[in-house]
């Protein structure tokens, strides 16, 4: 693949909220560690968090300043802060990722001479025109990453912009650390065991890996689990953080409530999740709400599952229904019932013809390697452009 190479002395700075974890800080890092292998300096931005050491291990700089900060005195400081940091460090082009920051990095920008881009990570809602205008802080430099082509069609939709400021450049997934031939059966065995699963226990395991909120759909999977036959045994894995506990016992209760016993499990966020993919049959991703991008179908693609998921959002680019995985109806629990059997009852031959298709496709369109070279081309279109 060939990668657009980066402007002589080019140094990148990011500017997003937190370094705690989410799709938002993975890219970052990503993103990072990519400029400062290809031999440039990369700042980043961010009242800090778990994933710093992350950052500095990989050859980023963390300038801890708190953008998460949304009073407008903060947004004041930051922009001065960052304007001047700007010039200290020799900023060649400021990539912000948020909305709140963004007012503080765009004034920033400006004052200091350099060309900023934004990514619309998200779609994000707008009841009112005052939240539109909100919004429309990510539309405001002098380019728009969108991380997908329905967040793209989402920005021309929401906002009054020209179509060539808008470019789509996919987020990418590590797909050597996201590789089935890199897990060991020791490492599937001890997260089934993570699971309360033994090596004997041969019930299908199905598992879906979102935060526990409810637009992305666990309670639709507890609904789907409970219309099949009751003597395949199958087990639901809901891998993820609650949004809050009450999310947490509710669903607890509604599988108490259909039957399911323990064939609901609510195990928390899970730390291998290429060894949490294979030791699973079946992922599903049954979000009620379009997806954005949606990494973790995208993730479980890449490790050569079967992935059944709803057709909302960038989901249906993410999937080729029929040859890369299957889209199930949304908001139809008794079409998700009968998808999850027919894929339980698929043979081996074909589950691996699927996932092979799938994980080619996620090397050609969705890797690192394709997020790098559509990123480093803007970048080197954007400083090229403004010197």
């Amino acid at each position: 693949m060939d990668v657009a190479p980066l402007p002589p002395g080019f140094v990148l700075l990011q500017v997003t909220p937190r370094l705690e974890g989410g799709g938002v800080e993975a890219v970052t890092l990503d993103m990072s560690r990519a400029v400062a292998a290809a031999g440039a300096r990369s700042l980043v931005a961010s009242q800090g968090g778990a994933l710093e050491e992350r950052l500095t291990r990989d050859g980023g700089e963390l300038l801890r300043l708190p953008v998460h900060r949304k009073s407008p005195l903060a947004l004041a400081t930051n922009a001065w802060r960052l304007a001047r940091l700007i010039r200290r460090e020799g900023v060649s082009l400021v990539h912000v990722r948020s909305r709140a920051p963004a007012f503080s990095a765009l004034w920033a920008a400006r004052a200091a001479g350099v060309p900023i881009v934004a990514t619309y990570h998200g779609i994000y809602a707008a009841r009112t025109a005052l939240k539109r205008w909100y919004n429309g802080v990510m539309t405001r430099g002098d380019l728009m990453i969108a991380n997908s082509a329905f967040t793209r069609r989402h920005i021309l939709d929401q906002h009054q912009v020209d179509p060539v400021r808008v470019v789509v450049a996919p987020e990418g997934i590590d797909t050597h650390l996201f590789d089935p031939a890199k897990v060991s059966p020791e490492r599937i065995t001890a997260q089934r065991a993570a699971w309360g699963l033994s090596p004997e226990d041969l019930a299908p395991v199905i598992l879906q890996a979102a935060r526990l909120t409810g637009w992305k759909g666990q309670r639709l999977a507890i609904t789907a689990l409970a219309g099949m036959n009751a003597d395949r045994g199958a087990v639901l894995i809901l891998a993820g953080k609650a949004e809050s506990a009450r999310e947490a016992e509710a669903l607890r209760a509604m599988a108490a409530q259909a039957g399911l016993g323990d064939r609901v499990r609510l195990v928390g966020a899970v730390a291998d999740m290429p060894a949490a993919y294979l030791a699973a049959d079946l992922v599903i991703a049954p979000s009620q709400a379009p997806e954005s991008f949606g990494r973790g179908v995208v993730e479980a693609c890449a490790m050569g599952r079967l992935v059944l998921a709803s057709p909302l959002g960038a989901t249906e680019e993410t999937i080729l229904d029929g040859e890369t995985g299957w889209l199930v109806a949304a908001a139809d629990p008794e079409a998700w019932t009968q998808a999850i059997s027919a894929a339980l009852d698929l043979p081996s031959q074909a589950l691996g013809e699927i996932g092979a298709r799938a994980r080619a496709r996620v090397e050609r369109l969705y890797s690192l390697e394709a997020m790098k070279e559509a990123h480093f081309a803007i970048y080197q279109r954007l400083v090229v452009a403004g010197s």
